[in-house]
């Protein structure tokens, strides 16, 4: 990025740093993104407590009436003795197997159903006996975020942030809410693999957070925007509890997100992204824009000196053609494979966290909000850390001690079960650090016209650890500390491999190929040739 007068490009960073990090514009604009990360954070879980499991019985309709326990053809029995085996009789096929009348050969198969809950989700599609369903909802959901993240960063690398942001986060929005309209199970998946697949803004915007502000402040942008995030997951328990409905459940969690439709008119595109697709005029209108807003005096001279490296003002390559560039290169094929690890990693154990979460004895809902509350520690923590130690060590050293942590808590002995609980709490601590750094990291690695559409590939490909993590739990009928063994373990793995990735923190965000592999290295000189090029 650069044009020339003697030796000394202009860099964009200049000219992000003299519009200020929190001026009006900044502070307008991270508002914005603060709904759509608190919201996301929402829709990505919703499901444990929207299709919340709940206990059944097989219907005995001698046992049954609406203003007593028990019929009263068992209480007007004949005799004082009927009576009382009447009732023992009903109390005793109420503990029988909730799928079947009897436990005699043959079993008489049930064929209507008692639910603790008369208006859940499970009882409202007729669930009983077919526990399987259920978790369908969250594995479909995370199957749809997985191939969308592969059409938001196309969508977003080719169309901009703001168009991709504003696309689906109001068609998140619309499909939320007319899933709580569903009137069947199979319309509810349909629409909720859809909603995951196109209604996820959250890619885009991520990239929009970071390319807003000069790079030494995109870390501080993004630890408040991670809390706002934190804030969604602690609040929605709370919802869920005040509003147990899973149908108005829905409405209320879905219905504030219609307002991103009006960011069309609001929200203002990634100057780094005007850039690198050559639209220089375009940019700079908004550079100027913005230094009004904030009343701060940009050098036109500056401005005029800024010149964009990118491969696509050529007209030589197409989105489809950069994206293969990308992958041609040894060095950025190396870091994508090492990317795919980490993102496994980190969605098979947060997932595998929250949904534990609301498996420990006690208030489902205090416990999930407790667990999540964890999580704004690791985010100043990730902040911190990040501002003085850089990328890798900080990356590092949460991997494996928290691999550490997980092996170790299966083998605390039982009368020091609170020395377990203190393990999975830092360990949840550690995975949310290890999570946001991951975020970061992966998108300083790759350059400009790519970096949405690597990031999602990224993400998409990791997301098979939250599609194995709704599974996890039936692991324990071999070990109880089996997930967390493999949790631990695949932490090790990743911190190992991070070893051997370069460290990001003082570079600048990469716009071309070559940019991005010379990260790491010593800075060389690059000579007239190399600049007229303008690229790899």
């Amino acid at each position: 990025m650069g044009s020339i007068e003697g030796d000394s490009p202009v860099q964009l960073d200049t000219v992000l740093e003299s519009l200020g990090a929190f001026g009006k514009h900044q502070l307008l604009t991270m508002c914005m993104l603060a709904l759509v990360y608190a919201t996301n954070s929402m829709y990505n879980v919703n499901y444990v407590f929207a299709v919340e499991d709940v206990n059944y019985r097989c219907k005995i309709p001698e046992c049954e009436d609406t203003t007593s326990v028990f019929s009263p053809a068992w209480l007007n029995a004949s005799s004082p003795e009927a009576a009382e085996e009447g009732v023992k009789q009903c109390l005793h096929y109420r503990t029988l197997d909730r799928c079947r009348f009897n436990n005699t050969a043959p079993a008489v198969p049930c064929k209507d159903w008692v639910y603790d809950v008369p208006n859940s989700f499970v009882a409202e599609f007729g669930l009983a006996c077919q526990d399987w369903k259920p978790p369908l909802v969250g594995t479909v959901h995370s199957f749809g975020n997985m191939v969308g993240l592969l059409l938001q960063g196309q969508i977003s690398d080719r169309f901009g942030r703001k168009t991709a942001a504003v696309f689906a986060g109001t068609m998140g929005a619309v499909l939320g809410l007319t899933k709580s309209f569903a009137t069947s199970f199979w319309f509810y998946i349909a629409l909720e693999g859809l909603e995951a697949a196109i209604g996820d803004a959250l890619s885009p915007m991520f990239m929009l957070s970071i390319e807003i502000v000069e790079k030494k402040r995109a870390v501080l942008f993004q630890m408040i925007l991670l809390n706002c995030y934190t804030a969604g997951l602690i609040i929605m328990p709370f919802i869920a509890w005040a509003v147990p409905y899973w149908r108005n459940f829905l409405r209320v969690i879905y219905a504030p997100t219609l307002i991103i439709l009006t960011y069309s008119f609001f929200l203002d595109e990634s100057i780094r992204w005007l850039f690198s697709k050559g639209k220089k005029e375009r940019a700079i209108k908004l550079i100027e824009k913005i230094s009004r807003r904030n009343k701060v005096e940009v050098d036109r001279i500056l401005l005029d000196k800024l010149d964009y490296t990118d491969e696509e003002s050529s007209n030589k390559f197409n989105d489809r053609k950069l994206l293969v560039k990308t992958f041609k290169s040894r060095i950025m094929l190396q870091r994508f494979l090492v990317c795919m690890v980490w993102w496994f990693t980190i969605t098979l154990i947060n997932y595998g966290m929250m949904i534990s979460s609301v498996l420990i004895d006690g208030n489902k809902y205090i416990n999930f909000a407790l667990l999540m509350l964890m999580d704004i520690p690791a985010n100043v923590f990730y902040w911190l850390a990040l501002s003085k130690y850089k990328r890798k060590m900080p990356l590092i050293s949460s991997f494996i001690v928290g691999g550490v942590f997980c092996i170790s808590q299966p083998f605390i002995p039982k009368g020091y079960a609170w020395v377990g609980l203190i393990l999975f709490m830092a360990f949840e601590m550690l995975a949310t650090f290890s999570y946001n750094i991951v975020y970061m990291y992966t998108s300083e690695l790759f350059p400009t016209y790519t970096r949405n559409s690597m990031h999602a590939i990224c993400s998409a490909m990791g997301r098979v650890g939250s599609l194995i993590a709704p599974q996890t739990p039936l692991l324990m009928a071999y070990w109880s500390g089996l997930p967390a063994l493999i949790f631990g373990l695949t932490s090790l793995l990743s911190g190992a491999l991070t070893l051997f990735m370069p460290e990001t923190a003082r570079a600048q965000l990469p716009d071309t190929v070559r940019e991005a592999e010379t990260i790491g290295r010593r800075r060389k000189k690059i000579n007239s040739e190399e600049v007229s090029l303008k690229g790899t």
